[in-house]
């Protein structure tokens, strides 16, 4: 990955985490919890592809398992986010942006339902039954409204963010400026067609010279 995108990636992962933790785990809404790690993964794993969508959701999710108050174990959300990650990259849009509101909305919904499935069935693998007692299907739907409420407000802004920064304005205006001061360069300095002018006018000078040397010679000897 680039440096660019791994600062960027780090940096929002981050601020989702410490929003998520610090206000959206307080609100104590029935259900699940809104995921605002999920949303910020998906909309940088659908303008950077499937491999940095892989990484960024290893990332958050490792983070998310060991910032408290995490009760499960550590590599848990790391692999459900890793997964999600990966297939959000694979229906990335063309050039990172969105046509439709239609698609984005399919991939919260189908990313919070198959997240909250995948995160119960690892915890059924290594003996954790917590889903059972509070009920999978409350969390299903919950998931995916809370999220689905949430993405309108949170995934385009990421996506444009994470788009401005992988076109690197800075660099293209640096790159015109460059281009303009060649250009205007050249044209200070002229081209090769007008250096051929300058050229042909010296030698049309210099032949006059001789010519006007060669009459005056002439007329020398006469007298």
């Amino acid at each position: 990955m680039r440096f660019n995108r791994m600062l960027l990636s780090a940096t929002l992962v981050v601020v989702a985490l410490v929003i998520q933790v610090s206000v959206l785990a307080r609100l104590h809404l029935p259900g699940a919890v809104p995921d605002l790690v999920l949303l910020t993964v998906l909309a940088l794993a659908m303008v950077y592809g499937h491999v940095s969508g892989a990484l960024i959701g290893f990332g958050a999710g490792l983070l998310a398992d060991l910032v408290p108050p995490a009760d499960h174990a550590a590599g848990r959300y790391a692999l459900v986010l890793c997964v999600i990650g990966y297939l959000a990259g694979l229906v990335k849009p063309d050039n990172g942006q969105l046509k439709s509101a239609t698609g984005p909305m399919a991939v919260v919904v189908a990313a919070a339902v198959g997240s909250t499935l995948l995160y119960a069935g690892v915890g059924a693998l290594v003996g954790d039954t917590a889903a059972r007692h509070v009920g999978l299907g409350s969390l299903l739907f919950t998931a995916a409204l809370y999220d689905l409420l949430l993405a309108p407000f949170v995934v385009p802004a990421l996506m444009a963010l994470a788009r401005r920064a992988e076109n690197n304005p800075l660099a293209e205006t640096n790159t015109s400026a460059k281009a303009a001061d060649v250009s205007a360069g050249w044209l200070s300095s002229g081209t090769g067609l007008r250096i051929g002018r300058q050229r042909g006018g010296l030698r049309v000078k210099a032949a006059r010279a001789r010519v006007a040397r060669a009459g005056r010679i002439k007329g020398v000897k006469r007298l």
